[in-house]
């Protein structure tokens, strides 16, 4: 039986999503004998290739996200917004708040212990969106895995519903909001 392709990737977050899924620790392994790793932390493919699953944590802040996320559309048959910056933005839309310019202002130019204050403009910066998405404003997405970050077991959960062919469903008791 051929095994099942997955790739991960972290847009705007913290990459909190792939340190709990890492928290599988030895269920890891028995997971493997599943599941093959295409793009992800744990590979050095640079580019998603075809595959069955993919997992996307952080929300969507740069051109350069857009980009890795319709990559990961195109490629993948099941798209999975990982955790709460993938699903409303998370953390980084903090920022939403604010213009872009005042944002920048804050960081890069009045910033405490700023020295030559400037804000970057160098052609290999990905340009930064007005807005920090979350990927369904992008992509269409097929499920939603919820957390900050999910626990371990509600990606074995996940995973393990649709290795088994069957509608990912998460228990009650998985699913934590504090």
């Amino acid at each position: 039986m051929s095994k099942i392709r997955i790739a991960t990737t972290s847009l705007a977050g913290c990459f909190g999503c792939h340190m709990s899924f890492l928290d599988m620790d030895e269920r890891l392994v028995a997971l493997l004998e599943h599941v093959e790793f295409n793009r992800s932390p744990f590979t050095d493919i640079k580019h998603c290739g075809p595959c069955d699953i993919g997992l996307i944590e952080g929300g969507v802040c740069n051109v350069e996200n857009v980009h890795v996320l319709r990559e990961f559309r195109e490629n993948c048959k099941i798209l999975i917004a990982v955790g709460a910056c993938a699903i409303n933005g998370g953390v980084p839309a903090m920022r939403n708040h604010f213009h872009l310019r005042e944002c920048l202002e804050e960081a890069y130019v009045n910033g405490v212990g700023v020295e030559n204050p400037q804000i970057p403009n160098d052609v290999e910066l990905p340009l930064l969106l007005d807005k920090v998405h979350p990927i369904h404003d992008v992509v269409r997405v097929d499920y939603y895995l919820p957390g900050c970050p999910p626990s371990a077991d509600e990606f074995l959960k996940i995973l393990g519903d649709l290795l088994a062919g069957k509608e990912p469903s998460l228990p009650q008791n998985l699913l934590h909001y504090d």
